[in-house]
């Protein structure tokens, strides 16, 4: 297939409506935009984020401060009640805790608290691990190591 020759896909597209074409066509005289009014003027309407007059949401709303909304960082938090079923002498790290479906795909930092008990020694490698969690994996005979 050469590129001249290309088409798009069956039903994908649509005939254009040609407004102001007489009034058999349906879309003739006013072609769709009623009878008076600012709209009804090329060239006419108002601007984005226009309110008729009333103070714009852009306006109202409070500039002022800092947000630190687009650097946050959101942890997949795992409590250590829930490593007990994984082997002896395992590595833990976020990817195989993904793998196992112990943390959702959207995170990318994983926590580690320190709830339940656990038994099996492990080396864990995570972002983060509490202080309680910390203790009792090394109490178990463990390794903590921290990203």
């Amino acid at each position: 297939m050469r590129l001249h020759e290309l088409k798009p896909a069956e039903g994908s597209t649509r005939k254009t409506i040609r407004k102001g074409r007489g009034t058999a066509t349906g879309r003739g005289k006013t072609a769709g935009r009623g009878q008076d009014g600012q709209k009804s003027r090329s060239g006419g309407g108002v601007r984005p984020g226009f309110e008729g007059g009333q103070m714009p949401l852009t306006r109202r709303v409070p500039k002022r401060g800092f947000s630190n909304y687009p650097f946050k960082k959101e942890f997949a938090i795992v409590n250590l009640d829930r490593l007990n079923d994984l082997e002896k002498d395992t590595v833990v790290t976020n990817d195989l805790l993904k793998e196992l479906g112990m943390v959702k795909n959207k995170y990318e930092f994983v926590k580690v608290l320190g709830e339940g008990e656990i038994k099996v020694p492990l080396t864990v490698k995570v972002n983060k691990v509490s202080k309680s969690a910390k203790e009792k994996i090394e109490a178990a005979g463990g390794k903590v190591e921290v990203l």
